[in-house]
């Protein structure tokens, strides 16, 4: 009965030590994690303030509205200057057609 005993002691003492080391790496990973919200938050406060600075608010909804504009203008720009290409390469060829 002894040996047979001293199985049932030990399995529960494995298990003891298996949880044990479950406990011990999950301890770990839960403090690198509070590390890693710790870093990020501090980055998006960084973020934040650099986003007022730079646009006047922090709020993403307006920031893509003002992408969004920026945009439209950049594409109305774009099209305005090849316009102007357009018509000065056009004056030249009169001018071509002229001699």
């Amino acid at each position: 009965m002894t040996s047979s005993r001293l199985r049932d002691d030990a399995d529960p003492l494995r298990r003891l030590e298996e949880t044990r080391a479950l406990f011990e790496r999950l301890r770990t990973e839960r403090i690198r994690a509070e590390g890693e919200v710790e870093r990020l938050s501090r980055e998006l406060g960084e973020a934040r303030s650099e986003a007022k600075a730079a646009f006047g608010t922090d709020d993403e909804a307006e920031i893509q509205r003002l992408i969004d504009q920026a945009r439209a203008r950049n594409i109305a720009l774009v099209e305005e200057f090849g316009a102007l290409i357009r018509g000065v390469e056009a004056r030249l060829k009169e001018l071509g057609d002229d001699r």
